[in-house]
């Protein structure tokens, strides 16, 4: 079985940190997870630079991009005007994103969920790039708690020409929930949250449904600025391990992933959330 795996490290990964990386060390980034042969990277967020500062100079993190056959490089957008800069930048893919919640989508994207749907048609008919279209907060808001599965099958099924993945943006799913939303939504593709260390055993239950895309980000960095203690993303590490040992393959070499958690853990100062590239490689995997 194969899968593909998408790393958000930096856009996802490096939006939470206190400090904001210089557009070449992101492109830095970027070049290393290719190099280890992530096939797909989301490298930039098109966002306004005074909400996520963090994010800042995108077209310059771009531009400094080594391109790699076999890598797919696609950018954030929330709305029509961050797609119109993310199609001019020469990235590969459009992942548009819009919240499963009213207040949610407010306050991450500032419209409403009538106003992220709409534009998200626009911007799906409009692309000449494949868009993929991340429904976050699906399982659980900070805002308005339990999300209706309902509601985003509802969202899921609007968009079904497109590919669809599901958000676990607070880290508040469980195996059984995130099989059963994975096989009523049809969704492709899953953006998980370790948050409350569930989010590995989500992985394989998606797996299971049917997907055949997973967000993760190397050495587990991650969480979203407008979701209080939304931690860490899966890392990209682990789980390349955890669907090794499983017999799924990713095309992703292991050691180089490693090398770039080690690259990343000196270049901001501090221990990463993964456990693969702390505990080390084991000779019997």
């Amino acid at each position: 079985m194969q899968v593909t795996i998408c790393d958000v490290g930096p856009r996802d990964g490096l939006q939470n940190e206190s400090e904001t990386l210089r557009p070449a060390a992101r492109a830095e980034f970027v070049n290393r997870l290719a190099a280890a042969g992530v096939p797909r990277v989301e490298a930039a967020s098109f966002v306004r630079a005074d909400a996520v500062p963090q994010m800042a100079g995108a077209e310059e993190v771009v531009e400094a991009i080594d391109r790699r056959e076999g890598t797919e490089y696609s950018g954030l957008a929330l709305n029509v005007k961050g797609y119109e800069r993310l199609a001019s930048s020469g990235l590969d893919r459009v992942n548009f994103t819009l919240a499963a919640t009213d207040s949610f989508s407010r306050r991450n994207a500032n419209q409403s969920l009538d106003e992220a749907q709409s534009a998200a048609g626009d911007v799906i008919e409009r692309s000449e790039l494949p868009v993929t279209l991340t429904i976050s907060v699906a399982f659980g808001c900070p805002f308005e708690g339990r999300v209706d599965p309902g509601v985003v099958t509802e969202i899921a099924a609007r968009f079904s020409s497109t590919e669809v993945v599901v958000a676990d943006t607070i880290g508040v799913a469980t195996p059984s929930r995130v099989r059963a939303l994975v096989e009523r939504t049809g969704a492709r593709g899953v953006h998980l949250h370790n948050t409350r260390n569930t989010g590995y055993a989500n992985a394989l239950a998606a797996l299971e449904a049917g997907a055949r895309l997973f967000d993760a980000s190397c050495g587990g960095l991650g969480g979203c600025p407008y979701a209080p203690r939304a931690t860490g993303n899966i890392a990209t590490e682990d789980l390349v391990y955890l669907f090794a040992g499983e017999g799924v393959e990713t095309g992703v070499d292991l050691d180089a992933l490693v090398a770039t958690s080690e690259w990343l853990e000196g270049l901001l100062g501090r221990r990463l959330e993964g456990q693969v590239y702390r505990a080390g490689m084991w000779a019997g995997a």
